[in-house]
C-alpha cells in the first residue's frame, strides 16, 4: 500500500534531543510503533472534517524519550472517505499493512465505532483474539443501518469474520447503561468490569490486559477535568493517573497487535486535555518499549491453595511478579490473575471464571 494516498504527512515539530519528537519519525519501521490520527466522527454523529491534531503532536513530541529503545513513527493523518464505510476500510489496509510488517499501529482520533476495523484487522492475522475495551457506556442492541459508535460492540460479538476466544468490557458506568445489556454481557462470556472496580490501584485490572491482541479506549471513560475531555464528557471516570496506568499495562502485554484511542475532543481550548491525551499515548509506549526487555523465557514459583477438597495452583513469575492460575503443566493455558486472587483463593474464595476452563 502507498501510505501517501491515504495519509497526509504531519508537519515538521521541532523538538531537543531528549524529548520524543527528536526521536520520532515518519517512516514505518518494522518492530516499531507506528501512530496514525483519524477525523472521521460520523459514527458518532458528528463530522468527518479534517481535525487539527497539532497541540496534540506538540505535547506529546515535547515529552521525553526516556530510555525507549523501540522505534516510533508518525504516520501522518488518515484521509477520511466519502462515506465512514470507505473510512473503515481505508483504515484496515494501512493497519494490515502496519501489522504485516510487524508495526505496532496505534490510532488516536475519530469515534469508537473505529474499533471495529481495528479488530477486523488484527483477526484476520491472529486466531483467537483477546480484545480489551475501556468505555463508559455498552449497547448490545442490533440496530440496522450504518456502522456507528452505538452498534459497533454488537457487531463485533456477532461478526462471523471475528475470531474472539476473549472479550474484556472495562470502566461500565452502571447508571448510563441498559441494564439488559449489561447483564447480557456475562452470558455471552464477556468479562465486564466497572468504573468502581478499577478505582485506585491497577493491580486487580492488570489480568485483563495481559494478554491482549488488541486494546481500545474510549475517552469518554475518563473523567473530564478542565472542559469537555471527550466528545461525550462525563463527570465521573477514570482519574488522570490512572488512565495512565492503565495505558502502560496496555503496552505491557505479552501479545498486543495494535491499540487505539478514540472520541477525545480535539476541539478543545484547554492545552491540559490535549496534554492529558499526549501523556496517554506515552505511557502506552512506556509499557511496550518495557514489554520488549523482558527475558523470553519465564521461571515462576508455585504455590498449592486448598480450597474445599480440592487443590488449586497459582504460579508466580520471578521476573515480573505477575501471577498466573492453572493446574496444566503447560503454561500456556494458565490463567492470567493478580495477587488478591490468590489471597481470596487462601480465604477460600476461587473465582467462577477459573473454574469455567
Amino acid at each position: 500500500m502507498n501510505f501517501s494516498d491515504v495519509l497526509i504527512p504531519a508537519s515538521g515539530i521541532s523538538a531537543e534531543q531528549w524529548q520524543l519528537g527528536y526521536r520520532i519519525s515518519k517512516e514505518l519501521h518494522p518492530g516499531g510503533v507506528a501512530l496514525i490520527f483519524a477525523s472521521d466522527f460520523r459514527g458518532a454523529g458528528l463530522g468527518g472534517g479534517l481535525c487539527n491534531f497539532s497541540t496534540v503532536r506538540e505535547n506529546l513530541y515535547r515529552l521525553s524519550c526516556a530510555d525507549f529503545e523501540i522505534p516510533i513513527s508518525d504516520l501522518g493523518d488518515l484521509r477520511t472517505g466519502q462515506s465512514s464505510e470507505d473510512t473503515h476500510y481505508i483504515l484496515q489496509e494501512v493497519l494490515l499493512t502496519c501489522i504485516r510488517q510487524k508495526a505496532l499501529p496505534v490510532i488516536v482520533g475519530g469515534s469508537e465505532d473505529l474499533s471495529y476495523p481495528l479488530c477486523k484487522a488484527v483477526c484476520s492475522i491472529r486466531e483467537e483474539t483477546s480484545y480489551t475495551h475501556i468505555s463508559s457506556k455498552v449497547s448490545l442492541k442490533a440496530e440496522d443501518g450504518m456502522l456507528s459508535s452505538g452498534n459497533f460492540f454488537h457487531r463485533i460479538l456477532g461478526g462471523k469474520e471475528f475470531s474472539l476466544k476473549n472479550v474484556h468490557l472495562l470502566g461500565l458506568q452502571s447508571y448510563l447503561n441498559d441494564w439488559e445489556s449489561v447483564a447480557l454481557l456475562a452470558d455471552i462470556g464477556v468479562d465486564a468490569v466497572r468504573l468502581s472496580e478499577m478505582a485506585g490501584s491497577p493491580e486487580r485490572c492488570e489480568p485483563y490486559f495481559r494478554r491482549a491482541d488488541l486494546v481500545t479506549i474510549s475517552c469518554d471513560a475518563v473523567e473530564s477535568f478542565c472542559g469537555e475531555f471527550s466528545i461525550h464528557p462525563q463527570v465521573n471516570g477514570l482519574g488522570r493517573r490512572e488512565v495512565c496506568a492503565y495505558m502502560k499495562e496496555a503496552g505491557l502485554s505479552e501479545n498486543l497487535k495494535a491499540a487505539g484511542v478514540f472520541n477525545f475532543n480535539f476541539f478543545s481550548e484547554n492545552t491540559l486535555n490535549h496534554q492529558l491525551l499526549a501523556q496517554m499515548i506515552w505511557h502506552l509506549i512506556e509499557g511496550i518499549n518495557i514489554r520488549r526487555t523482558h527475558p523470553q523465557e519465564k521461571n515462576f514459583e508455585t504455590y498449592y491453595v486448598l480450597a474445599g477438597d480440592n487443590e488449586y495452583a497459582f504460579h508466580k513469575e520471578v521476573f515480573s511478579g505477575l501471577w498466573y492460575f492453572g493446574n496444566s503443566r503447560d503454561e500456556g493455558q494458565w490463567l492470567p490473575c493478580s495477587r488478591m486472587d490468590f489471597e481470596d483463593a487462601k480465604r477460600g474464595f476461587i473465582k467462577p471464571k477459573f473454574l469455567e476452563k
